[in-house]
């Protein structure tokens, strides 16, 4: 519903140059419309090894795609610092603006999806984090035990960077999840792209 909202405006950048507002707002949307590339990362041992049906990146890559995405997974990885850690490398050695991961957030001795963050995000973003939690856990009290992490993965070479959020591993709480962030993204990735604001 938000993504619509988001793609239906961006006419106003040109029919309404004058207002800054609607400007600046323009851009975000063309940020996420026409270069927005987003990578989809399941973390799940089951998933991994084919025991089970990975209905949460599959939801996670089509709601990434209905929000403007050029989408690329649901890349499927089992648990663990080292396998998500490189997953997530090699989406941001690829150029991918956004990625965002689904399981291994909770507190199972498995579950390392933060600690596989922590060794890459370079700028965290606990408000946003913090936000997921609280909105979840108007839907579950469980949405509060997640440990997702939402930071910036500075580029090396200086110029830009990747956002990374982890979500839980439930198909509800991807959607929750998803809810909650897609109305913040046209702004977080407009700033991560340069924008003046």
């Amino acid at each position: 519903m938000a993504e619509g909202a988001h793609t239906g405006r961006t006419g106003a950048h040109h029919a309404g140059h004058g207002e800054h507002e609607h400007h600046h707002q323009s851009e975000a949307d063309v940020a996420v419309q026409n270069m927005g590339r987003a990578r989809a990362i399941t973390v799940s041992q089951r998933a991994s090894d084919g025991s089970r049906e990975d209905t949460s990146g599959e939801l996670l890559a089509r709601l990434l795609t209905q929000a403007g995405f050029e989408v690329s997974g649901p890349v499927v990885v089992p648990d663990g610092v080292d396998t998500v850690a490189g997953a997530v490398q090699n989406a941001v050695d690829d150029g991918v603006l956004l990625v965002v991961t689904t399981g291994g957030t909770g507190i199972a001795p498995h579950d390392l999806t933060p600690e596989a963050s922590r060794t890459l995000i370079t700028r965290d973003i606990p408000g946003m984090a913090e936000m997921l939690r609280r909105e979840g856990a108007k839907q579950t009290p469980y949405a509060a035990v997640s440990r997702g992490m939402v930071g910036v993965i500075d580029h090396q070479d200086g110029r830009g960077g990747t956002l990374l959020v982890n979500l839980p591993g439930r198909p509800a709480g991807v959607q929750e999840g998803m809810d909650v962030l897609l109305p913040v993204l046209p702004h977080m990735l407009s700033q991560l792209r340069g924008y003046d604001h």
